[in-house]
């Protein structure tokens, strides 16, 4: 074995045994999509004597902290995102109205002395003062504010054990002036008198309201900075008082943005269909490069069997959160790193055939350094998508950037190092190179075989392919025109809950129901057999039990499957970044295929990925699905796949360009279409298996994402070849014709719009193998 070889062996057993050491060792985090529980998405809000910075938020953070741990949830998260949000997941928690009730009581604290108690009918007498109930639902009046949460340093729970006087709050004050100055004017008024009472307020709430003790002398006060608030406490009532107490000293606000809370039945069906629809595809896939090309197949599969093991430790190793997107991304990459192996393996096929003393050893290191600059453009392309995702997106969306990015880095080392190693080796066996028509390497293909008898001329009049592709468009974008878009509650901002019932409900009913109990505007769809979608503009917690109220009442009980609640603010944040994330991808596509194409290609590439989000968009348009942020990871997909087959196509241009620099565009196209077009069928046949699996084992949940996958991938197959290719033939005789020249995308002048060449060698238009065909291309 060679050095070359060596190293690449070790490089390889070296990243196996990693990643099977980190699978083993170190557990992959399951987003709530996927275990159930609770995401909150918290934003600090400005005062108007303190702005919600960084620092503000991270006390912000630190405070809610606290509050986390006390709801006792198990795994919990809190992180901050950006410069004001705050992210608090919460696993296992169904009630999000639990934790918004601690986590959203954030507003600045203030204590109050008690001036009596006030009749409903009493009204404020003068400035400053408030009238509110305290715990009992007695009504007081309170003066101005004598301290804010600004004062509060600490408050601690504790239980008194030597006394057995029970639990009692422990407040600890920055400067005990004020709080002597409150409590000596209350101790001045006799014990039972409402004026001897303090009121600790929290959101426009009397949180406590304790009676200054008959030891506190009149005018003294209670000094030393520290006080106690007694009571008949419970341990969680004691806790959860000492929590919004310190909660109250936050500078600033918060405003709960996002919300959303998946049952955990939904998250173990999205996994179990998720893991099927992987093993099925994988397998059909699998199979099917085995019949194509044999033992080569049986080799590519182990090596896609590695990529699996290496994307999942990639994951576990840099602590990534595996979300339902990103589970379905992490299945599609499957897919899509069969294709650097169909681009090997086709190569090889092409060098295997024109040598005259042909060695299966041979052809596939030829196959392998061929391919590689192909394999290198596609997947820079996917990475770019893929890092959009994560820069621009947020929440399911950024953890199928990162899944996707872990997939296309473990697909290079799986077809350029994996599969290499294995296939050097097998091909070194004597009882393989006995056999060649083992390998998979010695025959052209039934495809190939096709195309080199036939010989068609796609690229004779490239216009009409380019009405073609116009007639199409048309019709697909009149549908956002009709129809509208249906965006979902991620971009326009609103609640949406799904609901499971006990008999199927028709919509209607549901939406009379709903107007019934006050939500005459909400949008009710049904999901799947027995399960329904309502819609509304933004819902209180409270309001939303009246939905689920009114929803049980006519489906004989209710259970909620998810709930998503978007702010508005939020909802214009996340359409504008989608908007923004799909003009960097076009202009990031562009630019890269610039530099490393000609000008011509790079905007007939990137005019075919415009084509293909404008086409997938308006048939969802028509439709009716919804446009939200599943939508939006699939229409980033589309864009990486789609270049990926523009790349292949102008590579091998590029590479035919080389031998004959003088040989016209359209010639030179056309021959890079038929010798690129095993390796399209091939490819696309394996990632149809696996969005077929997706699609039909996946669940409610994948169905939109899969299906906008399947319309992607076929128009985007079609616009590489038959969209880009024709584009960039009509761009380069257009700059031809203006400079004199005359296009080479038309030969040596337009004539009747035919190619005029001379002879040009055809490595898969012409003769019985490529590469050695005598024939050649004339066109008059």
């Amino acid at each position: 074995m060679k050095r070359p070889a060596r190293v690449r062996a070790l490089f390889a057993l070296a990243v196996i045994a990693a990643s099977v050491f980190i699978a083993v060792t170190v557990p992959v985090r399951l987003g709530l999509d996927l275990r159930g529980g609770t995401q909150i998405v918290l934003e600090t809000r400005s005062t108007e004597t303190v702005k919600a910075d960084s620092e503000a938020t991270n006390r912000t953070l630190e405070v809610l902290r606290g509050r986390v741990d006390a709801l006792g949830v198990a795994e919990p998260s809190i992180v901050r995102s950006g410069e004001n949000r705050i992210i608090v997941e919460l696993p296992g928690l169904q009630d999000p109205r639990q934790a918004a009730d601690v986590l959203g009581r954030t507003a600045q604290l203030s204590v109050h002395p008690v001036l009596g108690v006030a009749t409903a009918a009493d009204k404020p007498q003068k400035k400053g003062e408030e009238i509110l109930a305290d715990e009992s639902g007695e009504r007081l009046r309170l003066g101005p504010a004598s301290l804010s949460g600004q004062d509060v340093e600490d408050a601690e729970a504790l239980f008194d054990q030597q006394t057995g006087a029970g639990w009692h709050v422990t407040v600890d004050f920055r400067d005990d002036k004020g709080w002597a100055k409150l409590t000596g004017e209350a101790a001045c008024h006799p014990a039972g008198d409402p004026q001897r009472r303090v009121a600790i307020v929290l959101d426009d709430k009397i949180i406590s309201s304790p009676q200054v003790d008959p030891s506190v002398s009149c005018g003294a006060g209670i000094t030393g900075g520290s006080t106690q608030i007694t009571g008949s406490f419970t341990s969680d009532e004691a806790k959860e008082l000492a929590l919004l107490v310190k909660g109250g000293a936050l500078p600033v606000p918060v405003e709960t943005v996002e919300q959303r809370t998946v049952g955990p039945t939904l998250g173990a069906e999205a996994i179990k269909a998720s893991a099927w629809a992987a093993v099925v595809g994988t397998a059909l896939t699998a199979i099917f490069i085995i019949v194509v090309y044999r033992l080569m197949g049986v080799l590519a599969t182990v090596a896609l069997m590695c990529y699996g093991l290496i994307s999942y430790a990639g994951l576990a190793a840099l602590g990534a959160t595996l979300t339902l997107p990103g589970l379905a991304g992490f299945v599609l990459a499957i897919g899509m790193a069969v294709d650097a192996n169909v681009l090997v393996f086709e190569r090889a096929r092409e060098e295997y055939g024109k040598r005259n003393r042909p060695s299966s050893r041979s052809a596939l290191t030829a196959g392998f350094k061929g391919a590689f600059s192909a394999i290198a453009d596609s997947n820079v392309t996917t990475l770019i998508a893929a890092v959009l995702l994560f820069l621009l997106a947020s929440g399911p969306v950024k953890g199928f950037g990162v899944t996707l990015g872990i997939g296309v880095v473990a697909s290079i080392i799986s077809a350029l190092v994996i599969t290499r190693v294995l296939a050097e080796f097998a091909v070194d066996r004597k009882w393989v190179h006995r056999r060649p028509g083992l390998t998979g390497l010695a025959s052209i293909g039934r495809v190939r075989t096709y195309l080199t008898r036939r010989n068609p001329q796609l690229m004779r009049r490239p216009r009409r392919w380019l009405a073609v592709s116009a007639v199409v468009l048309a019709i697909t974008a009149s549908g956002i025109v009709v129809r509208g878009l249906n965006f979902g509650v991620e971009f326009t901002g609103g609640r949406l809950i799904e609901y499971s019932t006990s008999t199927t409900v028709d919509p209607d009913r549901a939406r009379e129901a709903l107007a019934d109990a006050g939500f005459p505007q909400a949008v009710v769809q049904s999901s799947g057999d027995d399960n329904l979608t309502v819609r509304t503009e933004e819902l209180t917690n409270a309001e939303a039990v009246e939905v689920a109220d009114a929803i049980a009442e006519v489906g004989g009980g209710a259970e909620k499957v998810r709930d998503e609640l978007i702010g508005p603010s939020l909802g214009d944040e996340l359409r504008r970044n989608a908007l923004i994330a799909l003009g960097l991808a076009l202009a990031a596509q562009l630019l890269y295929l610039a530099f490393r194409f000609r000008w011509m290609f790079g905007t007939g590439a990137v005019a075919a990925l415009a084509h293909d989000v404008i086409i997938l968009t308006g048939i969802f348009a028509w439709l009716g699905k919804p446009i939200d942020g599943v939508f939006l990871a699939a229409l980033l997909t589309v864009i990486g796949y789609s270049v990926n087959d523009s790349v292949v196509v102008f590579d091998r241009i590029r590479e035919l360009w080389r031998k004959d620099s003088k040989a016209p565009l359209a010639d030179v196209t056309n021959q890079a279409i038929l010798q690129t077009v095993p390796r399209t069928v091939n490819t696309g046949i394996g990632v149809i298996f696996i969005l077929a699996a997706l699609a039909l084992l996946g669940g409610d949940s994948l169905t939109d994402f899969a299906l906008a996958l399947l319309i992607g991938m076929l128009v985007g197959t079609y616009s590489s070849v038959l969209t880009a290719s024709p584009l960039a033939i009509e761009l380069d005789a257009f700059a031809g014709d203006g400079d004199g020249k005359g296009g080479r995308g038309r030969g040596r002048g337009r004539g009747r719009g035919r190619a005029r060449s001379g002879r040009v060698k055809s490595g898969a238009g012409a003769g019985k193998e490529p590469g050695r065909a005598e024939a050649t291309s004339t066109g008059k």
